[in-house]
């Protein structure tokens, strides 16, 4: 575990002088050491302990894009942040690269709490997580396994094993699934032999205008100067292909009916992604659960759209739930 200021502003958002930041590193439980920002109020009152929130997602994505913003923003309104990298991507270690895991990612979440737990100026009572997209179904299940979490927010929620799976809107069968499994372990062994990691296809560098509109946010958000970071699988690499295989053979919210502590879970009206907090929030049970649709937002619009993203309403429901 280690500190260091921050000093090169290396963000796609602007930087607020409200808050203080500090690069972290902490190791999860499979011993990979994972990077990330803290942001820390600068009227932090010594000797009290604060409420704190980890923060991670989207998927694909790193600590200087969507999460940062989330964990700058909540820092200037009281909490003790924490936007943190996944293994294997961004600046978290691990190897090979750019490959993600539904037990590792999920667990990356807890490492987080554990780091936070022990920090002086945080009352471990009081911490919850927030997942962005594809982290908002990691976060979800570590909520799931991980009593220490208080509450948990979700924001443009993907369950990434659900979509590997089935495809979007559930449009792959089991015949479909076979072949894409036959596909991949194929890759797997040309992988060997080879030495190296096929990637998977990416975000394209220029649009031909054929793509789905939710491609063309996408594209809009990581390729351009609004959200691009040469660290972000999305905006400058692949995926490994065969990252795929574990995704597609763990679902991850099996347990979601379990959760006892509270969940906020907030989805774009128009994005194309809506019905994986529709579908998951249907799962969960208790009156301390609840599902906001946000009018007129696609799914990118809750990355880093200020006027879309409902931070009073993430502000109060963390400030209720870590009291």
């Amino acid at each position: 575990m280690s500190f260091a200021k921050e000093n090169k502003w290396d963000k796609v958002f602007e930087k607020s002088d409200k808050v203080e930041i500090k690069k972290v590193n902490f190791k999860n439980r499979f011993g990979i050491v994972l990077a990330g920002n803290m942001y820390l109020p600068k009227d932090l009152e010594k000797g009290k302990k604060y409420p704190a929130i980890a923060i991670s997602g989207p998927f694909g994505a790193v600590k200087e894009q969507a999460s940062g913003l989330y964990a700058q923003t909540l820092a200037q309104k009281g909490f003790i942040t924490l936007a943190f990298d996944p293994s294997y991507t961004g600046e978290s270690e691990g190897t090979p690269r750019n490959i993600a895991s539904p037990d590792i990612n999920t667990e990356d979440f807890s490492a987080a709490v554990d780091f936070l737990s022990i920090q002086e100026n945080v009352d471990p009572e009081k911490i919850g997580i927030l997942g962005i997209c594809g982290f908002g179904g990691f976060a979800l299940n570590a909520a799931q396994i991980d009593t220490r979490i208080k509450a948990t927010v979700t924001s443009t929620m993907y369950d990434m094993t659900r979509v590997s799976a089935f495809g979007y809107n559930d449009s792959i069968d089991e015949n479909a699934r076979y072949e894409l499994k036959k596909s991949l372990n194929k890759q797997r062994t040309l992988d060997f032999k080879n030495g190296t990691y096929a990637k998977a296809q990416g975000l394209p560098d220029k649009l031909n205008g054929d793509e789905p509109q939710f491609v063309k946010d996408y594209w809009n958000y990581y390729k351009t100067k609004r959200g691009f970071h040469k660290n972000s699988i999305n905006s400058n690499g692949n995926w490994n292909t065969t990252s795929t295989l574990s995704l597609i053979n763990l679902p991850i919210l099996a347990y979601a009916n379990e959760i006892r502590t509270p969940v906020l879970m907030i989805h774009g009206e128009n994005a194309h992604s809506r019905y994986f907090s529709e579908d998951a929030f249907k799962k969960l049970k208790g009156d301390n659960k609840e599902l906001l649709i946000v009018k007129d937002a696609n799914h990118v619009d809750l990355y880093d759209n200020l006027e879309k993203i409902p931070f009073d309403k993430i502000e109060k429901f963390f400030k209720e739930n870590l009291k």
